[in-house]
């Protein structure tokens, strides 16, 4: 089993209160979301699992595991519509990475000014809805704390 960690602070709620209905019915795939915790400055964003990125955009990203899981880290609901404005890249595209890696940093009042959801999804691509146990839901978690193991 690997375990999938916290990418950053906040309070874990169920996909099913995600403000995005493709993500609140687990079409992408099962696991949880993160509302940050509040902050005053930049908020770095860290890889949930070892392994290597095999999407980065300023919104998102996936880390496709040794045991060939996708795990996506999508940074607030709609922000894709600001363009890369607030985000910045700390990895690469293709690198590998350690859980617990930066991979983007970003700014909260970026978000809120572009009146978009900073709650953060993080899921397992392609899986089951409710295939993996969440036990973390309710819970405030920080950087590095189990979210939810792969089976």
């Amino acid at each position: 089993m690997t375990p999938v960690l916290t990418p950053l602070p906040g309070h874990v709620i169920p996909l099913a209160d995600v403000p995005d209905p493709v993500f609140a019915s687990q079409m992408v795939g099962a696991g949880v979301a993160i509302t940050p915790a509040p902050t005053s400055g930049r908020v770095d964003v860290r890889s949930p699992v070892a392994g290597k990125i095999l999407k980065l955009h300023p919104h998102a990203f996936v880390v496709f595991t040794p045991e060939k899981s996708g795990v996506l880290v999508h940074i607030g609901i709609d922000t894709v519509q600001m363009k890369g404005k607030g985000f910045e890249l700390v990895a690469a595209e293709g690198d590998r990475v350690e859980a617990g890696d930066i991979v983007v940093t970003y700014d909260p009042a970026a978000i809120a000014a572009a009146g978009y959801s900073d709650v953060c999804p993080v899921v397992v691509m392609d899986s089951k809805p409710d295939s993996f146990p969440v036990p973390s839901v309710g819970s405030d978690v920080q950087p590095g704390d189990p979210l939810f193991e792969l089976v």
